[in-house]
């Protein structure tokens, strides 16, 4: 089979087709709706703290390191514990990159190189850069075979990586809508795979970087990955086509494209529903709150316990900055109404919102519950035991 030449954007041909079109404007519908709804939570950290915990968790099943929320959640606690698993750390460098990455667009709001180097550095904790050495080769996970042999010269990356770059920070380069785009650019990225370790997840998250950038989004909160992890083998058959077909892609481009928009869309409507149940959840227990705490009654309170599903006497120190005898009773006050669960692991305890834990376990699979089994809070707490 010919080897497939990366090709220089913008592409040739006009990929924005009626049908493109239409799933172009449905998927930014439901975009701007989202938009609409994460203005709801004025706390965008809560926010972002959820969701990007979520898609880190989903982005890494995707390159098979797989945990729990319930590891995620506990190594959240103490992520330099000895008993935290190696998936766990490798799904919170994940949400690590996602932040640095999200911090770097919007002091300059460029999509670069060096940006996109320094979030794969964040991800693989290690400096080394695009590939140098030849030898990469993607494999089928069924038979072994060699699927596809990305560049293997360091020049033939440069070059295409800067075309790259310029694509995606250039304008006038290209007026195709944002998420025509993001399409393009995923594809692209994942062909050139310029890295030895980290370009799927690196790629996911230029995704999500793309799409604020271009000010589709305000903040980190689509993840696409769920959607990918749930039609894995069309996502994967999809990328291959148009490499395949190199001469004569058309067609293979717009059905890519197509998958994109509409796991864009379908995403969308998730979140949405997902944020509805943060907001809602976060506003029945600030109706408890608030009366029962009265004059002490703080909003920081509230964000810490949605910011920290699993929160100790520690965090509230720090966020209320009130002494360890006052976070200690604020928590004991929380358990006692039932909006927390007391667990004790070792020589500390934990407090756990599994209001919040349960919200994502039961909304967090492809519009069912997880294969994980919803949990009460007995069960969390044996868990930790």
């Amino acid at each position: 089979m010919e080897q497939y030449k990366i090709p220089h954007l913008p592409l040739g041909y006009d990929l924005e087709t009626k049908e493109v079109l239409k799933q172009v404007n449905r998927s930014n519908k439901k975009l701007a709706e989202l938009k609409g709804v994460a203005k709801t939570i004025p706390n965008e950290r809560i926010l972002i703290s959820c969701l990007t915990l979520q898609e880190a968790k989903d982005s890494s099943a995707i390159e098979n390191i797989v945990t729990t929320q319930d590891d995620l959640y506990q190594a959240g606690l103490d992520n330099q514990s000895i008993l935290v698993s190696a998936a766990a750390k490798e799904v919170l460098r994940y949400r690590e990159a996602i932040s640095h990455g999200f911090n770097l667009i919007k002091e300059n709001n460029l999509l670069t190189i060096n940006t996109i180097k320094d979030i794969q550095r964040v991800l693989v904790k290690n400096n080394e850069g695009f590939r140098t050495v030849p030898g990469t080769s993607l494999k089928s996970s069924v038979d072994g075979r060699i699927v596809y042999t990305p560049p293997q010269d360091i020049d033939t990356i440069n070059r295409t990586m800067n075309n790259l770059e310029q694509f995606v920070n250039d304008e006038k380069l290209c007026d195709y809508d944002p998420l025509v785009k993001m399409a393009i650019i995923h594809h692209q990225f994942e062909s050139i795979h310029p890295f030895g370790d980290g370009n799927g997840r690196t790629g996911r998250i230029m995704n999500i970087l793309y799409l604020i950038q271009t000010d589709v989004l305000d903040m980190p909160i689509l993840y696409l990955s769920r959607f990918i992890t749930h039609h894995k083998a069309d996502y994967y058959r999809l990328l291959q086509a148009i490499r395949d077909k190199q001469n004569d892609n058309f067609k293979e481009w717009e059905e890519w494209i197509l998958f994109i928009l509409k796991g864009i869309e379908e995403t969308a409507i998730f979140t949405i529903d997902m944020v509805k149940g943060i907001s809602n959840l976060m506003i029945s227990f600030k109706t408890i709150i608030r009366p029962a705490f009265g004059k002490k009654y703080k909003h920081d309170l509230l964000n810490n316990l949605f910011f920290h599903p699993y929160t100790k006497i520690e965090f509230l120190m720090n966020d209320l900055s009130v002494s360890r005898p006052t976070a200690s009773k604020y928590l004991e006050d929380l358990t006692y109404m039932g909006l927390l669960e007391k667990v004790k692991m070792g020589k500390e305890n934990y407090f756990i919102n599994t209001e919040l834990v349960n919200l994502f376990m039961t909304r967090g699979e492809y519009g069912q519950q997880t294969g994980e089994t919803i949990i009460t809070h007995k069960e969390i707490g044996n868990s930790l035991l």
